[in-house]
């Protein structure tokens, strides 16, 4: 199963962008804008790591994470002040990483509190029958083999790969892939989906169907 991360946080840009670098990092994210709705997403998915925004509108942080007890909570807040860091870590808070922050250090810092605290890796590798797609390495393989592909083709089969089994529109692909619409010219989606499959699926078995009408899935061998 994915690493399932909580993204708090009241300002919108943030969040967005915060929850999609998770998602392309490999993680399945799911996000919240107030303190109510974080505990409530908290007891419904039950989520792996909650990524926490000290200064919510409806209820400060630090009451939120005894809340969230026993769920591993990092911190992330403009309040930079040593007491305030002292607080969230003495409060149970996992880490505590101040605004701005570099995206990279953390994802790191993502992956170093979920092996303290889950005791699994969290690699960010997505398997679908013979194809491996390592997130973090960011490198895609069938059987082993290494496959050269592009940013582009790499996104899109990041998306396909984590919906396995899922019919996804080219509309969806458009949004999660491109982040815009072309004015509504989905033959971008078409064209990739065509260059993925010279390389994906060179040889039996394929993996990536068309599903007319619909869109497409990418759907595990059976046999």
């Amino acid at each position: 199963m994915m690493t399932r991360l909580l993204v708090v946080d009241d300002e919108a840009t943030v969040r967005e962008l915060l929850s999609a670098t998770l998602r392309f990092a490999g993680f399945d994210v799911i996000s919240a804008a107030t303190a109510a709705e974080a505990v409530d997403a908290a007891a419904e998915e039950a989520p792996d790591l909650v990524l926490l925004d000290v200064m919510l509108p409806d209820m400060d942080g630090f009451e939120v994470v005894r809340r969230l007890r026993p769920t591993p909570v990092l911190f992330l807040t403009a309040r930079d002040g040593q007491a305030d860091k002292i607080q969230g870590l003495s409060l149970g808070a996992d880490d505590y990483v101040t605004k701005p922050f570099d995206l990279e250090e953390l994802i790191a810092r993502i992956r170093a509190v979920l092996r303290r605290t889950t005791g699994r890796p969290s690699d960010g590798v997505l398997t679908v029958g013979p194809l491996a797609l390592d997130a973090e390495g960011h490198q895609v393989t069938r059987g082993g083999s290494p496959l050269r592909i592009s940013p582009t083709e790499f996104r899109l089969l990041h998306y396909l790969m984590e919906n396995a089994g899922r019919v996804v529109s080219k509309a969806q692909i458009l949004e999660r892939v491109w982040r815009y619409d072309f004015n509504g010219d989905t033959s971008i989606v078409d064209t990739y989906i065509s260059y993925l499959r010279r390389k994906v699926d060179d040889h039996d078995p394929k993996l990536i169907h068309t599903v007319h009408g619909m869109g497409y899935v990418m759907r595990a061998p059976t046999s």
